[in-house]
């Protein structure tokens, strides 16, 4: 059968002071008006039944996600410490394979914004489908809409057939002249959602990741807090996908998103003539291509452009957009007192 695994671990500091603990960057409606991960499960669930979406989340975010998302509470894998992804998909493909030994897995995140959810459930049917009829790894590329150093690329190589390839390359987080050799060359954006029966993810780990490979004895014995205290955190994509030779690929057919950044909100929100998103009690004057969200605190903005400005848990940040990818290192600067949110 198939099983759906959603990704919805981290902190969300690049949507400092919005995310907090209280109110992580999942269940906040950044894309639209609901939490994305209630819009990843209602976009999936067509597809995969309720009874098989895996959760896959830290301590201090699994009750908050169970209230908003409704999933058994058997289905919330709570890891006793992150990881990165390549620990958390492997105990997550071991869980659905232990359930069901015939497990199809479709892996992906609660926080990104898929535009089409008819369009993106035939991109998982099909990577599915293509998973077990190859015996293989598929990852899904996104055509590019941007010049964009912060995501993975893809070269295809070889039709394997009905618009699968192979990958002949990986190229992750390029600069800026290699991102635009990557799109002159035909490259794709790779979207991390991924499809692979359970069995062969596990073989795979076991043969190409030496990070996680050593500790998968533990999860045999049932023994959650021992693997992850033995693994060494690593990204499945570097871990695996970037070191097998079973990894296939096939085009998205929906538009996407990786809601990273508040920047990322004038891509997927509907923009005034002026190009401003704004959320809350905003009130803006001769202002251009600004980002702005107000929880509450009328915010008024006059004769400025190309802003962040976010009033959030008694917060105030105000940041040239241009800048938004690097909230982490500027939120590494402030005063504990100032940059732990209340």
């Amino acid at each position: 059968m198939d099983w759906v695994v959603i990704l919805a671990g981290g902190s969300g500091t690049r949507f400092w002071p919005l995310s907090s603990p209280a109110h992580p960057k999942q269940l906040l409606p950044l894309a639209e008006d609901r939490p994305s991960a209630v819009a990843a499960v209602a976009a999936i669930e067509p597809l995969v039944p309720r009874e098989r979406i895996l959760v896959v989340t830290g301590a201090q975010l699994a009750g908050p996600l169970q209230n908003a998302l409704g999933l058994p509470a058997a289905n919330f894998l709570v890891e006793p410490r992150a990881a990165s992804t390549a620990p958390a998909l492997v105990w997550a493909s071991h869980e659905a394979h232990r359930r069901d030994p015939d497990a199809a897995i479709l892996s992906m995140h609660a926080d990104w914004h898929l535009g089409d959810g008819a369009a993106f459930r035939v991109t998982a049917a099909k990577a599915l489908a293509a998973a077990r009829a190859h015996d293989a790894l598929v990852t899904v590329g996104v055509v590019p809409t941007r010049e964009e150093t912060g995501y993975g690329y893809l070269i295809r190589g070889a039709e394997v057939g009905d618009g699968v390839y192979r990958v002949q390359r990986f190229t992750e987080k390029p600069d800026l002249p290699t991102v635009r050799r990557l799109l002159a060359d035909g490259a794709v954006w790779n979207s991390g959602l991924f499809a692979w029966t359970a069995t062969r993810l596990l073989e795979e780990t076991e043969t190409h990741t030496p990070e996680v490979a050593g500790a998968l004895g533990c999860l045999a014995r049932g023994d959650v807090a021992g693997y992850f205290s033995a693994v060494t955190p690593v990204s499945i994509d570097v871990g695996l996908l970037e070191r097998s030779r079973r990894v296939l690929m096939l085009a998205a057919a929906f538009p996407w998103d990786d809601i990273g950044t508040w920047e990322a909100l004038a891509r997927v929100r509907q923009p005034d003539r002026a190009g401003n998103v704004a959320i809350g009690p905003v009130h803006l004057l001769n202002t251009e291509n600004c980002v702005v969200w107000s929880d509450g605190l009328p915010v008024v903005l006059s004769g400025v452009h190309d802003l962040v400005v976010v009033h959030a848990n008694g917060r105030l940040l105000v940041l040239d957009r241009g800048q938004a990818a690097n909230l982490k290192a500027t939120l590494d600067q402030l005063p504990p007192d100032v940059q732990r949110l209340p």
